[in-house]
């Protein structure tokens, strides 16, 4: 009797419930909507259950606040006590007495720079060190094309490319740099450097990997430091070495999650001036599942028939490589920076490249010289031809003939990086610090006999590193830049100045 009571208590109370709810404006039209998704879709139903009461739940739950109350008030006179005890640190560490002399040394130029360039004290020297390979500061139609540009659009956009930044000659320059490579698409960036320092974190995060050669360049460090992803090196350019830890991280991921993984070198590597084996490293990307990230800031527009980089170089398909980063400058003559790819990968950094999003799109003048630039290499290879000619004339001059330095540089490369020799290094006991110091001697002798070049300089190395915390120190050198402005006879003469200033700066210092 009781249960059948409880029954009946609980029919009539859901019956009630039932008529109450009916009387509600359109709780018929909710029951017919609930019991045919039931029918069709049971496990549809159970979810918006669940996401109803999440919600309701959610909106019911107290308030919190995100600010920590786990703090010590202090008094004014403990806040004034404490920032008079305050000394800021300077953003830039005081010179040393090197610094201060190299300084004092600097050669200013005033006037055009070019193969022949005047010096603030009136002398005219030779000038090996910029990047003028192609001598077309000097070319009055590239002037004329910039100068025109400049008069139709002005300075520069003042915005970035997103925003309003963007102009039609930028969507040409994109699209010439692609035609050249051969590749998909194509983005500019408004600097070189901020180029592969923003596309490596724009698709590499925090838990994926990066395999990299210990000898990249600053902006590649920097761009792998942005990233926070967990990095690999492996041995500047070693093959062997680099399959080594790209086995090593496969067999240490099988068990984990899926990552995103990338390789990251050079074509032309910028420390050490040799030359990427890049048929070997795509065959290492393909047998082990990675990305490849190419930087070949130093060697588009340098090599290949037609300046289209390392890939023209050595026959590689550009469709291997999924991002290649290049410079609009040095060589092209323009500004900025610009990565090739697929169209995902370049309207991807559309919206996560840093340095595209934030930064002001390249001035109209700079992105059009860059384009004519390519014209002329696709038109007129030929223009390579003496470029290609001096760099053999200056390697005839200074790596055989010499008994003090040797060129770590490609033979190919217009930048020619001078080494002590390690066995003078050894016989002398030569630190970091004295190696600078001789070179140093060796670039003020140069210009005092009419030659202007320069040297390998790095960021300062932090207070009590260690060569673990560094990962690999870079090698002084000497850097000499090589142009075709100057003829044949005139890059001869410059060779033997700087092979006799070696030798008097190397034998002067053992005397």
């Amino acid at each position: 009797m009781d249960l059948q009571y409880a029954q009946s208590w609980l029919d009539d109370i859901l019956n009630e419930v039932s008529l109450q709810f009916q009387k509600v404006p359109g709780s018929a039209i909710f029951l017919r909507y609930v019991k045919s998704s039931y029918q069709n879709d049971p496990v549809r139903s159970a979810v918006e259950f669940f996401l109803v009461v999440f919600a309701i739940f959610y909106l019911l739950s107290p308030k919190y606040s995100t600010q920590k109350k786990s703090y010590v008030t202090l008094s004014d006179e403990e806040i004034d006590e404490l920032v008079e005890d305050w000394t800021p640190e300077p953003l830039v560490a005081p010179q040393t007495p090197f610094e201060e002399t190299e300084n004092e040394k600097r050669p200013v130029i005033v006037g055009p720079t070019g193969p022949k360039s005047r010096l603030s004290n009136g002398r005219t020297v030779t000038n090996l060190a910029s990047y003028n390979f192609y001598n077309l500061v000097t070319n009055e139609t590239l002037k004329e094309k910039a100068i025109q540009v400049l008069r139709n659009y002005g300075v520069g956009p003042c915005s970035p490319p997103g925003f309003y930044g963007t102009q039609d000659v930028h969507i040409k320059t994109e699209g010439d740099i692609a035609a050249h490579l051969g590749a998909s698409a194509c983005i500019m960036y408004a600097q070189a450097f901020s180029t592969i320092s923003s596309v490596i974190p724009a698709f590499s995060k925090r838990g994926d990997i990066i395999v990299a050669d210990r000898a990249v360049n600053y902006a590649i460090r920097k761009g792998i430091q942005i990233s926070r992803s967990t990095v690999r090196w492996y041995d500047h350019n070693d093959v062997e070495d680099m399959e080594r830890v790209l086995e090593k991280v496969v067999r240490e991921q099988r068990k984990k999650p899926l990552t995103r993984r990338f390789i990251v070198t050079e074509g032309l590597f910028e420390n050490v001036g040799d030359m990427v084996d890049l048929p070997k490293i795509i065959e290492l990307k393909l047998k082990y599942k990675f990305r490849l990230i190419l930087d070949e800031t130093w060697s588009y527009g340098v090599l290949g028939r037609t300046g289209r980089g390392i890939t023209e170089h050595q026959n590689v398909d550009v469709a291997e490589v999924d991002m290649i980063i290049g410079s609009l400058a040095g060589p092209l003559c323009g500004g900025g920076g610009f990565c090739a790819g697929s169209d995902e990968i370049v309207e991807h950094q559309r919206i996560s490249a840093a340095a595209y999003t934030f930064s002001a799109a390249l001035p109209a003048m700079l992105a059009t010289t860059a384009s004519e630039v390519i014209s002329m290499l696709q038109t007129n290879p030929e223009m390579l031809t003496p470029l290609r000619d001096n760099i053999k004339a200056m390697w005839t001059q200074l790596d055989p003939r010499s008994d003090w330095v040797y060129c770590t540089s490609s033979p190919d490369n217009p930048i020619m990086l001078l080494a002590l020799k390690p066995e003078l290094i050894l016989s002398r006991k030569l630190s970091i610090a004295d190696q600078e110091q001789l070179l140093q001697d060796v670039v003020d002798e140069c210009l005092t006999n009419g030659v202007l070049i320069t040297r390998v300089k790095s960021m300062p190395r932090p207070v009590n590193a260690t060569t673990k915390d560094i990962g690999w120190e870079l090698q002084p050198a000497l850097k000499v830049c090589v142009t075709c402005g100057l003829t044949r006879k005139e890059i001869e003469k410059a060779g033997i100045t700087i092979r006799h200033a070696v030798t008097k700066v190397v034998t002067k210092r053992r005397s």
